[in-house]
């Protein structure tokens, strides 16, 4: 029998009477170094990794009857435990003390409604997930540290945001450091590390006014038309969207809002465009946002995510290219284009089956001591049809 054991913070004091048990009986213990250290004293077999191949050509091969496979916190929080799950066919896993549980307790926060973000061993939206959130748990190991986190909040305008950092968690160096992401963007920690993000003033933005936008002449899909393309794109928390001919970034930023969890590529030949897109995606604390100079398809990076959402807002006449580009990589991938021009739907209809909406918009306006209706030019909103 294999158990996959949670030893929570440090193996000890935080470890359940339970876990003990099943680690006091066990015929040979597996696991990282840190994770076996606490228990030398028993003085049992020890088979020191914590690869999830290596353990399990080890289980099949060693011969004993009860194993304990041990991990830090709880099996049930961005764990090896559940790779290591799905090789073992007989196996028990017993929980522990997780890390966030842990770190709350000590700052005297509660944590049902919290987001939890892993950043262990790899990058992460960050600021999004913070804007979007009153309270965020980051989960580190690697390159991004504590003050990597506080950089970020504050080049995204989170600056105030209250910053919890919990440094050797259960060790007896432990540390609970707290202060504003502007006060903490400098900090000294150790490897061994978690952040909670406090943020008392957390949004969910939607349908963006367009005078909220940082704008110039460059031509920007209005909130009515965003919301409709939006919608239309059926997008997901970890949905992978591109944005083609992103103009001001608009729709990138309403997309970006939606997958928190995801990101999304924005692409325009003009600089002046690419710039403003930046400056919007700063503004709207939108990490998640990629943009790239390129003429599309033909001058893009070849290591970007396939996409499940595109947006082709501006085709420079490719659009032909574009939606063969894009369905080679995907072919299941949700396609919106706009349009203004009887030419641009027509091409559109000749490229895919079309589903067509056209919006037509009209806004009161003053005129003296009387309100007046003011149309706008009618657009054409045309999604894919996925046989």
């Amino acid at each position: 029998m294999v158990y996959i054991v949670g030893t929570g913070m440090d193996g000890i004091k935080t470890i359940t009477r339970e876990a003990y048990e099943i680690i006091n009986s066990a015929d040979v213990l597996i696991g990282a170094e840190r994770m076996l250290e606490p228990f030398e004293h028993l003085h049992k077999d020890m088979f020191c990794e914590y690869s999830a191949e290596k353990i399990k050509d080890y289980i099949n091969n060693c011969g004993r009857d009860k194993i304990a496979v041990l991990m830090s916190g709880d099996c049930g929080f961005y764990s090896g435990a559940k790779k290591l799950s799905e090789y073992c066919t007989d196996c028990e896993i017993i929980s522990g003390i997780s890390t966030p549980v842990y770190l709350c307790s000590k700052i005297g926060r509660q944590w049902e409604n919290m987001k939890f973000v892993s950043l262990h061993g790899k990058n992460g939206n960050i600021a999004v997930n913070v804007m979007q959130n009153e309270m965020c748990f980051f989960l580190l190991g690697g390159k991004i540290t504590p003050a990597v986190i506080c950089e970020t909040l504050c080049r995204y305008g989170l600056s105030e945001v209250n910053i919890f950092i919990g440094e050797n968690l259960g060790y007896e160096n432990e540390r609970i450091i707290s202060g504003t992401a502007e006060n903490l963007k400098n900090v000294k920690t150790e490897n061994l590390c978690a952040v909670i993000a406090e943020n008392k003033n957390y949004i969910i933005p939607s349908g963006i006014d367009d005078r909220d936008f940082i704008r110039t002449k460059i031509p920007m899909t209005k909130a009515e038309v965003r919301a409709v393309v939006v919608s239309r794109l059926n997008i997901g928390k970890k949905s992978i969207c591109w944005d083609i001919g992103c103009g001001t970034g608009s729709v990138s930023i309403e997309m970006a809002l939606k997958c928190s969890e995801g990101c999304v590529y924005a692409f325009d030949k003009n600089s002046e465009a690419v710039k403003l897109t930046t400056e919007n995606a700063l503004k709207f604390s939108c990490d998640n946002i990629h943009v790239y100079g390129s003429a599309f398809p033909y001058d893009i990076p070849k290591d970007i995510s396939v996409p499940d959402c595109v947006f082709i807002g501006g085709s420079s006449g490719k659009i032909a290219d574009i939606v063969k580009y894009v369905i080679g990589l995907n072919p299941y991938a949700e396609i919106v284009a706009t349009a203004v021009s009887l030419e641009t739907l027509n091409e559109c209809m000749n490229v895919f089956d079309a589903e067509i909406i056209q919006i037509a918009i009209t806004r009161t306006r003053k005129a003296g001591s009387h309100t007046m209706f003011s149309a706008e030019n009618p657009v054409f909103v045309i999604k894919r049809k996925i046989k």
